[in-house]
């Protein structure tokens, strides 16, 4: 397309060789004039900045030779840079109680989680060739890139086109964000369906809250494609950290629209406390068990028609 529109544009240029060679030398001059004008605007800055010094004797004043050395070009450049470039802030750091509660919760529930991981770890292996654990790169507190870890629950080299259609696709349908394989899917291990209801292949998890990648409380962790397709206000859901259960888990999760999950998210990111992070997690086991009932019930039944009896 560029090409093609320089070329039309040189087409569509009238007037003679002379006309564009003064056209060129009046650019020229042009330009030249912009450059003298910006050396004496450099000139005059460094002039003040030499003289606060004198004033002032500050080190930290501004260095005016580095100043006088700049050209006309590196000026506009500089210029013209995108007002975007330089990332604003965007929340306050992150309460010292969270990451404490974090700690605490794991090294308590330790007895609990570390036989539960150890089994499901045994049965990926066992049930399906390749690594236990997957890694994928997600989007973390305010925006930062890390490697999450889960079970493995597909085999080796699956595609994943289609789930990431299917996630595009709810980001703009109004409609459940229910799960795709939930109507079957052939790409999962034996067991997978279970370790995903369950939300047990998350488990893994806890080494990204050990690390200080993610909490145990706070939005699901969204995919580099997602996070790009983000809206402006979207964005906002990054002011915490991501966590294993959250505000939009526990109230409702798959039974919501995309739109209602981005706005629990950015509930939870500006109303962060201990007493809203207690009822998240005394409400989490419930939820996880209406996910697998939920889960259950969708499944496909095989129905037998019984041979009636014939009656004598």
């Amino acid at each position: 397309m560029m090409i093609n529109g320089s070329a039309d544009a040189e087409e569509s240029v009238p007037g003679s060789r002379d006309g564009f060679d003064s056209t060129n030398s009046n650019g020229d001059r042009r330009e030249g004039e912009i450059a003298r004008f910006l050396q004496d605007v450099v000139a005059e800055v460094a002039h003040s900045q030499r003289a606060a010094i004198g004033r002032n004797g500050s080190s930290e004043a501004f260095n005016s030779e580095r100043l006088a050395s700049l050209d006309a070009v590196s000026i506009i450049n500089q210029t013209e840079a995108p007002a975007a470039a330089e990332p604003a802030p965007l929340c306050r750091p992150l309460p010292a109680w969270k990451r404490g509660l974090d700690l605490l919760l794991i090294v308590l529930s330790a007895p609990l989680w570390l036989p539960i991981m150890t089994l499901i770890a045994i049965w990926v292996g066992i049930t399906s060739p390749g690594p236990v654990f997957y890694r994928q790169p997600r989007i973390g507190f305010r925006g930062r890139r890390f490697m999450i870890v889960k079970f493995r629950t597909m085999k080796v080299n699956s595609e994943t086109t289609t789930h990431e259609r299917y996630l595009e696709h709810l980001m703009v349908a109004d409609c459940p964000m229910i799960k795709l394989d939930e109507q079957g899917d052939p790409r999962l291990i034996a067991g997978g369906k279970i370790l995903r209801a369950t939300g047990l292949d998350e488990l893994p998890q806890i080494f990204n809250v050990l690390t200080g990648e993610m909490s145990l409380i706070g939005p699901r962790p969204c995919t580099v494609r997602e996070f790009e397709r983000f809206s402006p206000p979207h964005r906002e859901r990054v002011n915490a950290y991501p966590g294993l259960t959250g505000w939009w888990q526990v109230n409702g999760k798959n039974q919501t629209t995309f739109r209602e999950m981005i706005e629990m998210d950015i509930f939870y990111s500006r109303n962060i406390s201990l007493s809203l992070d207690l009822r998240i997690l005394v409400r989490t086991f419930p939820a996880i068990a209406n996910q697998v009932r939920d889960s259950w019930q969708r499944l496909p039944r095989v129905t037998t028609r019984r041979a009636s009896s014939v009656r004598t």
